[in-house]
């Protein structure tokens, strides 16, 4: 009875074209796609691209989704009337008619630990969940299925779009050691792009990066936050923000060594080919020992 009432609400929203874009989205030979794993910078760097394209009016979570939209808050009709070129937010696996990629990629290590306390305040793990009983769950993609591991993410990417025109792949930790320099190359990627040539004064993209600071996007999340959620048409689960300390190499200080062991074992691989160094010794994973998952 439930799924046919679902199925039934789905289908009016597909035939009165509410159905969120997602995979359906229209998508035009000069749109830009920011694409990464789940927690892995895309919210600060919306808000970079976004404060350096439009410094006359900064972005905040209240103008974000006209600026710089998810791909999955609103229907394909509402995303066509864009101005063009648009840039959108996805964490899709990849998508052969995507014309332009900037794909984000973070540190799994990193990525697990954030994964985790998003999870934690979403409520989709019990309250007393340790981190070294989720990162199993992390490393078989139980909250992220669509996405797939992170390995499979990064690598459905690496494999089809590296060194070829219309991809760019920018490491989170390189954002946050240097994020002026890292903005002027997204803003020659842009450019190249079909984006009309952006001012990439230091002074601009420094203001950029203050106005998309982790404080203030903070402190805009306490206000606007909850009217942010509250205006994606998705019927699912309204999204948890969460932001955090923007900060890279956090896990050192937070993952237990059996954790560290068991994600490098699983994309150990993958992890030095992108640069980040192993500290461990293979393991083998171990089974999510938490109970009364959501």
């Amino acid at each position: 009875m439930i799924r046919a009432f679902q199925k039934a609400v789905s289908v009016a929203r597909v035939l009165a074209g509410r159905q969120d874009a997602g995979r359906n989205l229209t998508v035009f030979p000069d749109d830009v796609f920011l694409v990464s794993y789940p927690r892995s910078g895309n919210n600060w760097t919306r808000f970079l691209i976004g404060n350096l394209i439009h410094p006359e009016d900064p972005v905040t979570f209240a103008n974000l989704e006209r600026r710089v939209p998810e791909i999955y808050f609103a229907p394909d009709r509402r995303l066509r009337a864009l101005p063009r070129p648009r840039i959108f937010k996805s964490h899709e696996v990849f998508q052969p008619h995507y014309p332009h990629v900037l794909y984000i990629v973070r540190d799994p290590r990193d990525v697990a630990v954030s994964n985790y306390h998003h999870n934690l305040k979403a409520g989709n793990i019990p309250p007393d969940c340790k981190l070294e009983n989720f990162v199993p769950m992390f490393l078989a993609a139980k909250f992220d299925h669509k996405c797939g591991t992170w390995a499979d993410h990064v690598a459905s990417w690496l494999a089809t779009r590296e060194n070829r025109h219309g991809f760019a792949l920018l490491r989170y930790e390189d954002l946050t050691q240097d994020p002026v320099a890292a903005l002027s190359r997204i803003a020659a990627f842009l450019e190249t792009s079909g984006f009309a040539v952006i001012d990439r004064r230091e002074s601009d993209l420094q203001r950029a990066v203050d106005l998309s600071s982790a404080d203030r996007m903070r402190a805009l999340e306490k206000t606007q936050g909850p009217a942010w959620t509250r205006s994606h048409t998705s019927r699912e689960k309204r999204p948890y923000l969460g932001v955090r300390q923007a900060i890279a190499g956090g896990w050192r200080s937070a993952l237990p060594t059996q954790s560290v062991q068991q994600i490098e074992a699983q994309f150990g691989q993958l992890m030095k080919k992108l640069g980040y160094a192993l500290v461990s010794q293979p393991t083998t994973a171990v089974s999510p020992e938490c109970s009364n998952l959501t």
